[in-house]
């Protein structure tokens, strides 16, 4: 008799609010000029078809619990109204984490992502402590401490254009596998529920 169990399959995953491709090609050009900063060179930069307002990331999710967790972010989706969002100057996490920020319907967005994490550990999902949340898009990465000061200096001022934050999406990250410097992780939307219907 045999007592080998079949293999546990996952996908690692995150839910966001995707910025339309006009909010992205603003951010774009807003951001080209950082690469010319001392200290740039140095960073990790996020590419452009990447960027998202994570709402909880989920990590590495056994695909049996998929069906239920698509259930539970419909309804999340479904009782969230949409709101008004854009891209608002940046930040920084520590010395290591180098963002966009958000204005416009933040309480709404918040609120989101507490019904999101909700979601996701009813449907079984293992999730760490919900910790209150800064909602931000994540430019460049750090591996050790650098002064971003520069960098969010440049930000300050940017306003983006508004849109309206009408879906929750269901993204699989793909992680670089070919050991290529630089290369990024790859995105794929698995489900996208819109909010309020």
């Amino acid at each position: 008799m045999s007592t080998r169990q079949d293999p546990v399959i996952t996908q690692r995953l995150f839910a966001a609010v995707l910025p339309p491709a006009g909010a992205v090609a603003e951010l774009r050009a807003a951001v080209a000029p950082l690469h010319a900063l001392p200290g740039a060179r140095s960073l990790r930069w996020s590419g452009a078809e990447g960027w998202h307002f994570t709402l909880a990331f989920l990590g590495e999710v056994d695909e049996v619990l998929l069906p239920e967790l698509y259930g539970r972010l419909e309804r999340a989706a479904r009782r969230t109204e949409p709101f008004p969002l854009r891209v608002h100057g940046g930040g920084r996490f520590d010395g290591r984490v180098l963002w966009a920020g958000a204005a416009g319907g933040l309480d709404v967005l918040r609120l989101l992502a507490e019904r999101t994490h909700a979601a996701a550990r009813r449907a079984g999902v293992p999730m760490e402590e919900h910790r209150r949340y800064t909602p931000h898009l994540t430019l460049a990465r750090s591996r050790t401490e650098v002064d971003l000061h520069p960098f969010t200096e440049v930000l300050e001022g940017f306003e983006g254009a508004g849109w309206e934050a009408d879906a929750l999406s269901l993204v699989r990250s793909h992680l670089p596998v070919s050991g290529v410097a630089g290369e990024q992780p790859r995105y794929e939307v698995v489900r996208a529920w819109p909010l309020g219907r």
